[in-house]
């Protein structure tokens, strides 16, 4: 009888264990290293990778969520005092980090065309544009991410998927990060894409006051509007139309559908005309509304359709205000193709030539085409990274908390505070989502006082949100942020004052 009764117990013990061993769930804190070596502008780079988890722990201490990371080091440095950290995230919000990841600033990028289009066999090959050579560089997933996930499953998830929840998690996060590694001494910088521009903007006031750690400097990739001037999220009215024009004009020019006279101009003879009509000409008739005359309205109309590629009837039936969504529809319609909205060089395949937007995004359908294949290959078989966890390329993150989006004004303070920061901004001008000369109206009022000025750049690339999927793009904007780095770290005993 006793035999039974254990028996019995076994029985019903044994599919909850086994239930238990085979749940698909990923560490809290673990880690996988492998030695590479790689040759970056035309010298070999010996580096290290790192992979796997590192903790966000609640109050009490106990390890709430497991955010994954990708850890770059340089290994014949012998003193990393003076080798900068670069922190890596991309956007969404809900987006891997893989994108920057396999494609930007990493030792690896994505078998791709040169123009940034897939290519069959998939994989990645080594990237000799790498900023490795003058910086380690982390890549981090958020929670919900790539390999990140919450452990708890009666932690509130609230505490993660906000504009602020994001950035209070993520600043003691990197405490813990720079910690382990002892990178205290280190130069710091941050870069972000899309919504990592929010991300990283709101960190940089958050490491600073919360952390106590300074940087050096912040890298806007395609930025948005960091809470600047928005209503909801995007810019609207006057301000709105006529900042979008200039995209309009790059768009318009790259598919060869501008007159003549500026089509036989070089993009960037081009742009500066598009920008000036749209501030000082486009703008004030905007903001008159209804109340201008026809006159006025047809000639705007007129200047519109030879700056964007469309016609002068259409841009009236939208009252001189069109949707970048129609322009998508629109440019190329006669041809009976869309384009992409982060990247405007791609086209897209409709089932009908009639409608007001395009019925998907062709560009990221074409990257999501290339880096999935790519990213679950190279954890496994590169870095030995092996789990049964789903690689998220957007993660579950809804609903996102966007109230008290200060992002902006934080890197203004932060950067007031500390004399040492200084923060780079990048864009394709065929990004439709977030467009460039959006951005330069960003950096022009991040500071409305000018006394910052000479510590913000901007950079621009024939391409679109992802510039460096354009091989050429890769090479400057690699270059760009190299010398953005280098230019940043001051001379030994400089002190950080005015």
């Amino acid at each position: 009888m006793k035999r039974f009764c254990v028996f019995l117990c076994l029985i019903l013990i044994l599919p909850a264990t086994s239930a238990l061993a085979f749940q698909r769930t990923i560490p809290a804190d673990e880690t996988v290293s492998t030695n590479h070596e790689i040759t970056i502008t035309g010298k070999k780079v010996p580096y290290k990778a790192t992979t796997g988890t590192q903790p966000v722990w609640d109050e009490s201490g106990k390890p709430i969520a497991a955010v994954h990371y990708t850890y770059y080091e340089r290994t014949d440095v012998k003193d990393n005092t003076r080798r900068p950290l670069v922190i890596s995230f991309n956007g969404g919000p809900g987006s891997a980090s893989v994108w920057m990841h396999l494609a930007y600033t990493g030792p690896k990028v994505i078998k791709i065309d040169d123009e940034g289009f897939p290519i069959q066999p998939y994989g990645v090959k080594d990237n000799p544009h790498s900023i490795l050579d003058v910086a380690d560089i982390v890549f981090v997933n958020p929670v919900n991410t790539g390999y990140s996930r919450i452990l708890d499953e009666e932690a509130d998830r609230t505490q993660f998927f906000g504009v602020n929840q994001d950035i209070a998690y993520l600043s003691e996060w990197i405490n813990t990060f720079v910690h382990r590694a002892n990178r205290w001494l280190s130069p710091k910088y941050l870069i972000g894409e899309s919504y990592g521009t929010t991300r990283v903007s709101g960190l940089a006031l958050a490491l600073q006051n919360r952390q106590w750690m300074y940087l050096n400097g912040v890298i806007l990739v395609s930025p948005t509007e960091l809470g600047i001037h928005t209503a909801e999220r995007r810019r609207d009215g006057p301000l709105g139309a006529s900042l979008r024009l200039p995209y309009f004009t790059a768009a318009a020019w790259y598919h060869k559908k501008l007159p003549s006279d500026l089509q036989s101009m070089d993009l960037l003879e081009v742009l500066p005309l598009a920008e000036d009509y749209a501030i000082n000409e486009l703008m004030p008739v905007l903001a008159k509304g209804g109340f201008i005359s026809e006159g006025e309205k047809e000639k705007a109309a007129q200047q519109m359709a030879r700056f964007s590629g469309i016609s002068k009837k259409v841009i009236l039936q939208y009252n001189l205000d069109v949707p970048p969504s129609f322009f998508w529809k629109e440019l190329l319609r006669d041809e009976g193709h869309t384009i992409g909205r982060l990247d405007s060089r791609y086209k897209g395949l409709d089932r009908t030539d009639g409608g007001d937007s395009p019925d998907f995004n062709s560009e990221l359908t074409s990257w999501l085409h290339s880096f999935t294949p790519a990213i679950n290959y190279y954890f496994q078989n590169e870095l030995n990274y092996k789990t049964d966890v789903k690689y998220n390329m957007f993660g579950p993150v809804s609903p996102w908390d966007r109230t008290g989006n200060n992002a902006g004004e934080n890197l203004r303070r932060a950067m007031a505070q500390n004399p040492y920061l200084h923060t780079l901004i990048q864009s394709g001008y065929y990004d439709g989502a977030t467009k460039y000369f959006d951005a330069k109206y960003t950096m022009w009022q991040l500071d409305p006082s000018g006394k910052m000025k000479d510590r913000f750049s901007f950079k621009g690339y024939r391409s679109g949100h992802m510039m460096y999927l354009r091989a050429e793009d890769l090479k400057k904007s690699n270059d760009d942020v190299r010398e953005f780095i280098l230019n940043t770290i001051p001379e030994e005993g400089v002190p950080a004052k005015y």
